[in-house]
């Protein structure tokens, strides 16, 4: 369960004024202090019972601070026919425009700081927010629009006679819109070298409080979080308009707005504090990248969102590819593309990976990235023709040549296509070459994904959360458990295949040799149909090639494991584990073929 207490404090009058101001004040504050008016505001009893109020005398405005153009309180403007509009901004793109657009249209405009400033020098008249509070921002401008002359004229609703006539009393005008948004704090928590206290002092307190105050009462009042929507706020304000419709959505575009910012600061502030990978709350932010056509089939809608959370930032992936050219990506592009990425970066050599329905079908490393491609290629040329490659090197012309003019080794006449060409890069004259292959061909541009990201998988009514499987054969040791050892060649060749049967689909059997997957099984729902189906595939090259699994081999004798050694296979590598372990080891030692155990399960469901 989460709990979430926000805590708002508004500074009163002391009762030692004489103004006029300060005696509207001192009501005000009786009536906000009353406990039979407003118990309404105080927490539940289960918490109060914890919390100790005290209310201390404070100074007279006058006697601390002067302002440099005091007012007087003001009729309301829903009487009066004033009407007024909140501007405070952190990023103050666009700020002119809305700011003289809404002085033409005969809106006061109120202000803050450096909006109020910037605001000025656009040539826009503007009243500070400390005319209409009485009261200067303090605590480095902790405190600045949190005051009931500000917040009061944002929830007062129109329709309320009493709420009208309390602003009348207490001298406050209503707010007609509200335009706000928030510090930088994304921003500056996700920059180098951030110190703690400054992505605390980044944390928005009077924005939120504004926004959600006029998202609440959004039949009154219209808020705008984002400078893409000024435009049209001015000509919904020009056609004098009582579209409820538009005022909601841009309510639900404040609030999300506002959500996204507190799942920011609660991630980082849990991360700050040390606490563990899996937090007892999860929010995950996402924004709408693109709707797409369909989805894995035409009758299915579907769109595709970014992952916001700052743990996503700068992260790589397909999600932040750059699209160079083609058609728009469909939902079973991304899922492709994701496969194919995620697999080729896996590899240090140069490597070429070939994807079909998410699983490899061709994977090969070679210092020639040409060869690389055309072993690929050659593992599966069925699979692979209207399928995904990728490279993790840069594309360059010699390379996009060979994609664009490469033939089918089946018939070797047949060009090869290809829905989608994945790269960390390429040069101008590749892409070149590559955009006249096709005027369809998907040329994406991607940053490899950083390790140690959450991996998060829908299931209904919730979500499961792992880690993301990033160990390599670098991280972990084969251990040999037959009487024969593999030589050199053949151990590259194991974990090559090890590295590859991680990206297929479970039941997984790979072959591979020379640094090229010859065959592969995938999603049987036995092991012994995936082993024939790579077998089938590798053909005659089985003989003394490696065999990679991505769980153990439940059994041995006159399945899996001895038709595999029957076949001529130099090396099998497996995770072990299984109450018929010395099954496989036996059965390898009497066809004098290599057994290693990896200690590590790579299921792919």
């Amino acid at each position: 369960m989460l709990l979430r207490i926000q805590a708002q404090s508004f500074i009163m009058f002391a009762s030692t004024a004489t103004s006029p101001a300060a005696a509207a004040a001192r009501s005000l504050r009786a009536s906000l202090f009353s406990p039979s008016s407003h118990s309404h505001l105080l927490p539940p009893t289960s918490v109060r019972s914890s919390l100790r109020f005290s209310y201390l005398p404070i100074k007279a405005m006058a006697d601390t601070a002067s302002v440099s153009h005091p007012i007087t309180a003001s009729a309301s403007s829903s009487d009066s026919g004033r009407k007024q509009a909140l501007i405070s901004l952190s990023d103050k793109k666009n700020l002119a425009f809305v700011g003289n657009g809404l002085q033409e249209l005969g809106y006061t405009i109120v202000s803050t700081g450096g909006t109020a400033s910037a605001l000025e020098s656009a040539g826009v008249a503007v009243t500070k927010v400390e005319q209409l509070t009485q009261f200067p921002e303090m605590l480095d401008g902790r405190v600045k629009t949190l005051h009931p002359n500000i917040h009061g004229g944002i929830l007062a609703r129109r329709d309320q006679k009493h709420h009208i006539e309390a602003l009348n009393t207490h001298g406050i005008g209503t707010f007609d819109v509200v335009v706000v948004n928030l510090y930088p704090f994304f921003d500056k928590v996700t920059s180098t070298g951030v110190e703690f206290e400054d992505g605390i002092e980044n944390i928005d307190i009077g924005g939120p409080a504004m926004i959600r105050a006029a998202a609440k009462n959004h039949r009154d009042v219209l808020v705008v979080v984002d400078s893409q929507d000024y435009p049209a706020l001015l000509e919904f304000l020009k056609g004098n308009q009582d579209d409820q419709m538009f005022r909601l959505k841009l309510a639900w575009k404040a609030f999300a707005h506002v959500s996204a910012y507190d799942s920011a600061v609660s991630e980082w502030l849990w991360k700050q504090s040390g606490g563990d990978k899996f937090p007892p709350t999860l929010t995950v932010p996402l924004s709408l990248k693109s709707s797409l056509r369909y989805g894995e089939n035409p009758h299915q809608k579907a769109a595709f969102y970014v992952d916001k959370r700052l743990s996503e930032v700068n992260g790589g992936g397909i999600a932040t590819a750059i699209q160079h050219h083609g058609k728009e990506m469909s939902y079973n592009n991304y899922l492709d593309a994701d496969a194919a990425w995620n697999c080729v970066c896996e590899f240090r050599d140069p490597t070429c990976v070939v994807v079909k329905h998410t699983n490899p079908c061709g994977v090969a490393s070679r210092n020639d990235i040409l060869e690389a491609y055309r072993l690929a290629v050659k593992a599966d040329p069925v699979s692979a023709f209207g399928g995904i490659v990728a490279f993790n090197v840069e594309v360059d012309e010699v390379l996009a040549k060979e994609i664009r003019e490469f033939r089918s080794p089946t018939d070797g006449e047949t060009r090869m296509f290809y829905e989608i060409v994945v790269a960390p890069g390429y040069t101008e004259k590749g892409l070149d070459v590559l955009r006249g292959k096709s005027k369809t061909l998907r040329i994406l541009e991607a940053k490899k994904n950083e390790a140690g990201k959450l991996s998060l998988r829908q299931v209904g009514g919730g979500w499961l959360v792992q880690d993301s499987d990033d160990l390599t054969p670098h991280d972990i040791k084969f251990s040999v458990e037959s009487e024969r050892t593999p030589v050199d060649e053949e151990l590259r060749d194991a974990e090559f295949a090890w590295l590859c049967v991680k990206h297929v689909k479970s039941n997984a059997i790979v072959i591979a040799k020379n640094k090229c997957m010859l065959g592969m099984g995938s999603g049987q729902p036995n092991r012994l149909e995936s082993l024939r189906i790579a077998m089938r595939k590798a053909g005659d090259d089985v003989k003394g090639a490696a065999l990679a699994s991505d769980a153990f081999f439940p059994f041995a004798w006159k399945d899996a494991v001895e038709e595999a050694c029957e076949s001529g296979v130099g090396v099998i590598a497996e995770p072990g584990g299984s109450i018929r372990d010395k099954d496989a080891i036996d059965c390898c030692n009497k066809y004098g073929v290599s057994l290693v155990f990896t200690q590590v399960r790579h299921f792919r469901h």
